[in-house]
């Protein structure tokens, strides 16, 4: 196995949560249309998802880390499994102009949406199917906040495709270490399907022979 990272935590610690007012709001409803990855996901009300994802640059500081982390060099190829609106592929092509970076997603609408600059990178797929790509084409395959969407037999052919097309990896995931962080994951996820402790996703891992780096994101 490789490293447990800390790349995105501090961006996810920065937006606020009540956990409570989203269970109680119409959760069942907000779930099933959050599911369909359309506009009310990403840029209709908050309820429903994002609640307007427009980009304001956070993702330039996580683009930095990855480079730093990997040691990431202009020419290099960096595919995004789930890229949804490709704000962070947006700013790794900024930093690595000659670097040939490539995303897929499930929602039509994020990449319809996604910044003109990166759109002809994108295309749409499904993470658990096959991807078309050959053995270790990419210097780096990210996944962030996506594979936890999948239910396990989907996830484990996504976990064995991110391994099989990288030469590194990095996979971020929800997850929970108590009672409390479970009941705050499950009042405020919309799209989760596979619910894990750390260790649970590690024992995954091993399982599957994924050997890449690993995030976990929490809700406290």
């Amino acid at each position: 196995m490789g490293k447990l990272l800390e790349i995105v935590t501090k961006l996810h610690k920065k937006t606020a949560r009540d956990y409570v007012s989203r269970m109680v709001d119409d959760k069942i409803n907000c779930m099933i249309k959050a599911k369909e990855y359309g506009y009310n996901y990403w840029d209709g009300d908050r309820r429903y998802g994002y609640g307007g994802y427009h980009y304001d640059g956070r993702w330039k500081v996580i683009a930095q880390d990855l480079i730093k982390q990997y040691n990431l060099i202009d020419g290099c190829k960096i595919l995004d499994v789930g890229c949804g609106k490709a704000f962070l592929l947006y700013e790794l092509k900024q930093l690595l102009p000659n670097a040939t970076v490539v995303g897929f997603d499930y929602s039509q609408y994020a990449l319809e949406t996604a910044k003109s600059e990166i759109k002809e990178s994108l295309f749409k797929h499904n993470a658990q199917d096959v991807y078309p790509f050959e053995d270790s084409e990419f210097d780096l395959v990210i996944s962030l906040t996506t594979l936890h969407n999948l239910r396990i037999y989907d996830l484990k052919k996504a976990v064995q495709e991110c391994q099989r097309v990288g030469k590194n990896k990095y996979i971020l995931v929800e997850a929970y270490r108590n009672e409390a962080e479970l009941f705050n994951l499950e009042c405020w996820a919309l799209t989760c399907e596979s619910f894990f402790r750390p260790e649970e996703w590690i024992w995954m891992y091993e399982e599957w022979g994924y050997n890449g780096d690993y995030e976990f994101i929490y809700f406290e």
